[in-house]
């Protein structure tokens, strides 16, 4: 399976970063393929919404997103990446997911499988509950087949992530995936 893993996080070296590389390598073990998008440090301008794409062509702005579009068309699963800013996705991401909007068709059409992986700081029970909601949306919306979600609690540093349960998780969710 050819997976696309959107990485959201500013931080090269953070939590969400150390969560994701767990996943690649679980899934490269698993024979799968992985391209890695770094929605964080593309040149990836907003979404103005003037809709000249007809929300299914070409966009007028010229940035990374063109290369982004075909790389995330040739895959079978998308793997959406974050840090939790402020209980959602960072910007980063967030800009590169409302872009999605010149080829939702696309991506509807596809079927992909997918999976979020996220780290945050708080460790409180409702941590996610916003983001989760979100994902929840964007599968549905998309036509996703969710895989699965890791939930990177009381994950504020890389250490603190590297002696959590959600390394293994993430880890586990790419090398069990079908």
């Amino acid at each position: 399976m050819k997976i696309v893993v959107l990485a959201g996080s500013p931080n090269k070296n953070g939590s969400s970063n150390t969560l994701a590389n767990a996943f690649i390598q679980g899934a490269k073990e698993a024979g799968h393929s992985v391209d890695v998008i770094d929605a964080a440090h593309a040149n990836i301008h907003p979404c103005t919404g003037c809709i000249r794409c007809g929300y299914e062509g070409t966009c007028v702005q010229k940035d990374d997103v063109d290369g982004i579009r075909a790389r995330i068309l040739a895959a079978d699963m998308m793997v959406f990446v974050t840090p939790l800013y402020y209980y959602g996705m960072s910007a980063q991401l967030k800009t590169l997911v409302d872009r999605f909007c010149a080829f939702n068709s696309s991506i509807q059409r596809k079927h992909m499988k997918s999976a979020m992986i996220a780290a945050a700081w708080n460790a409180d029970g409702w941590t996610f509950e916003a983001l989760e909601s979100h994902y929840k949306t964007l599968v549905r919306y998309l036509n996703f087949k969710d895989m699965g979600m890791i939930w990177g609690k009381g994950c504020g540093t890389p250490a603190m992530t590297q002696g959590s349960r959600y390394v293994q998780a993430a880890y586990e969710l790419g090398k069990n995936l079908k």
